[in-house]
């Protein structure tokens, strides 16, 4: 019989577990108890790193500051633990699933177990869109800029259904740990999409740890992104494993006879598509993340759009690519059609500034602080370093390029020029490349033939390196992301001041500042036009005493600052820090300014100029 591509690539991917006898036997000699004991050793060391964290140490790096040396001792025992682990095919699986675990617990754990709050402002304002849509039913009336969220609100529907279901107040008690818990589930479709292009569990778990270990852009929080994120990579794992199946059968019927080549040619047929009940998933899955986030559905398209390139594959993927499409058009024509409205000509502007939008987000270094700097420069070349290694693995190994995987690379990059998305689309193209990434690099790591010495210690240096890395890029704004109590206090006190109240702030950067958004109004002294924040910088008293003067305000007006706020204008260069200093000093001299709470992370002022008889404490509003 022939021998077919799959058989020859399959034959040199496991070409390591051949050439022993032991699989699936615990590793011999000292690697075994290496492997043992790397992980637990780790742990433990994690475990006394907690206790001994100064969260006050925090500055321009962040939690970086903070963590004690055992920590970062933790890291490095689990990295080499790992790579003596992956580099012998008889370790078992479970220990290399108990690896990457533990990386996902020493990272993404570690916040949720320090922070007495919920860390960074995008997930407490999301906290706040899914309590209004409980109140409300659904749509939010009177949301003002937040009405996009209604008209993109599968993931804050889900979450809704999930509260009323299980009787929990608030998803507060769960969005602390939606890092850990949205990490852990993503392993699924990992592992999904790896075992469709490989038997080597070396490689298939060495590509998820370079994953974790290089997912730097934390897109993980309680948020629509990390949602569709899931779903993203679930549909494209579940794509790739149908053309993996589809092309061991068409490489099985030309070497086949008799009977089996007609059943084969008779089975390629019947599953030249799909079966009903795996196309109506995957179109569950696809509605889900159309109606949850704006940005994912165009990058599915992209990428069902480059799969379809080869021949072999278009019977499989225009199906979903069209569906794909429907959904997307019929979705913004309908229940976003005021956003895509209003937004049309931003659209286009971004279309015909492709240099603009390719290099946003990498930009406006000048202002920020200085390890802001640092970590920005570390950011980029952790995001350089793993495309060429994905780029070297696709050229090094022949095997691989005969998969769609090189495909699944490039797509996320076509768009790039297309928009700035608020200066994230190189964050987000670089993460929703990255599922192909790591593997291609694992690939070149790895090898398809027994790890030496040489290769080991490169491997370690690597792996350590990204590790690194990943700690920049993930924790180095945490002072601006953390909230201590004092501070969701002085938040929760002015969110819950009386209907049509105006809450006014120096920055967005606050724990649930859009709590009751649909009742108050808000007005961000940093957040509106660059013309704004020069008059601002110019003068800070006259810019404050303007807002605070407005006539337009139907309740009591309300100023609070905190240390979030200073963090942010501090870390991002959004406003000089001589500003934020003579706006903290002007609300303190203003004598129609009263405290109404004041502690060591927050002070909240009342307005009272203008109508003393409508001075009401916030504790007794409602």
């Amino acid at each position: 019989m022939t021998t077919t591509v799959t058989e020859s690539l399959e034959r040199e991917a496991a070409r390591p577990a051949d050439r022993t006898s032991t699989e699936g036997r615990p590793t011999a000699g000292r690697s075994v108890w290496v492997v043992r004991g790397a992980l637990p050793v780790a742990l433990a060391l994690w475990l006394l790193a907690l206790p001994r964290v100064q969260l006050s140490r925090m500055d321009d790096l962040g939690l970086l500051q903070a963590l004690p040396p055992l920590y970062f001792a933790a890291l490095a025992v689990l990295t080499c633990g790992f790579v003596v682990a992956v580099r012998d095919p008889r370790t078992r699986q479970g220990w290399l699933a108990a690896y990457v675990l533990g990386l996902i617990t020493l990272i993404h754990a570690t916040p949720s177990i320090l922070y007495p709050t919920l860390r960074y402002a995008w997930a407490w304002k999301h906290i706040a869109i899914v309590d209004a849509m409980l109140r409300h039913h659904g749509t939010v009336q009177g949301a003002g800029k937040l009405d996009v969220y209604n008209q993109w609100p599968g993931f804050f529907e889900l979450n809704g259904l999930f509260l009323r279901v299980t009787g929990l107040p608030s998803a507060l008690g769960y969005a602390s740990w939606y890092p850990v818990i949205a990490n852990v589930l993503l392993m699924g479709p990992l592992l999904l999409l790896y075992r469709s292009l490989t038997k080597d569990r070396r490689l298939i778990w060495a590509g998820i740890w370079l994953y974790y270990s290089a997912a730097w852009v934390g897109q993980d929080y309680f948020s629509p992104q990390a949602f569709a994120y899931l779903l993203f990579v679930t549909v494209i794992a579940l794509v790739m494993r149908q053309l993996a199946a589809l092309r061991e059968l068409a490489e099985d019927g030309p070497g086949a006879s008799g009977a089996r080549a007609v059943s084969s040619a008779g089975e390629m047929s019947r599953r030249g598509g799909w079966r009903p009940v795996p196309f109506v998933l995957l179109l569950v899955l696809i509605a889900a993340i159309v109606s949850s986030h704006q940005l994912t559905p165009i990058m599915l398209i992209a990428c069902l759009a480059m799969l379809s390139l080869p021949r072999r594959n278009r019977r499989t993927v225009l199906p979903l690519l069209a569906a794909a499409v429907a959904l997307t058009f019929l979705w913004d024509a309908t229940v976003a059609r005021p956003f895509m409205s209003e937004h049309v000509g931003s659209l286009v502007t971004a279309l015909t500034s492709p240099d603009h939008n390719a290099v946003a987000g990498f930009a406006e270094l000048s202002n920020a602080a200085p390890g802001q700097v640092l970590a920005s420069w570390v950011d980029r070349a952790m995001t350089a370093s793993v495309f060429l290694l994905a780029v070297a693995g696709a050229v090094r190994h022949r095997w691989v390029r005969r998969t769609s995987l090189p495909l699944l690379l490039v797509a996320p990059l076509v768009l790039l020029p297309a928009n700035a998305y608020e200066g994230e689309m190189l964050f987000r193209a670089y993460l929703l490349a990255l599922p192909a990434a790591a593997f291609l690099a694992a690939t070149l790591l790895l090898g398809t033939r027994p790890v030496g010495l040489l290769r080991t210690g490169v491997m370690s240096a690597v792996l350590l390196a990204l590790v690194g890395g990943f700690l920049f890029g993930y924790f180095s704004k945490e002072k601006m992301n953390y909230f201590p109590p004092g501070e969701v206090a002085a938040v929760r006190y002015v969110t819950n001041t009386p209907p049509g109240s105006m809450i006014v702030s120096l920055t967005s950067n606050e724990p649930g500042g859009e709590l009751n958004y649909d009742s108050h109004d808000r007005f961000v002294l940093a957040g509106t036009s660059v013309p704004d924040r020069e008059r601002l910088v110019a003068d800070p008293e006259h810019v404050l005493q303007g807002v605070l003067q407005r006539r337009d305000v139907a309740g009591p007006t309300y100023l609070i600052l905190s240390r979030a706020q200073a963090a942010d204008c501090e870390l991002t260069g959004l406003l000089p820090q001589s500003t934020v200093e003579q706006v903290e000093a002007a609300a303190a001299r203003a004598s129609d300014l009263r405290v109404v709470l004041k502690n060591s992370d927050a002070v909240v002022y009342q307005y009272v100029a203008q109508a003393p008889d409508q001075v009401v404490g916030g504790g007794s509003a409602r």
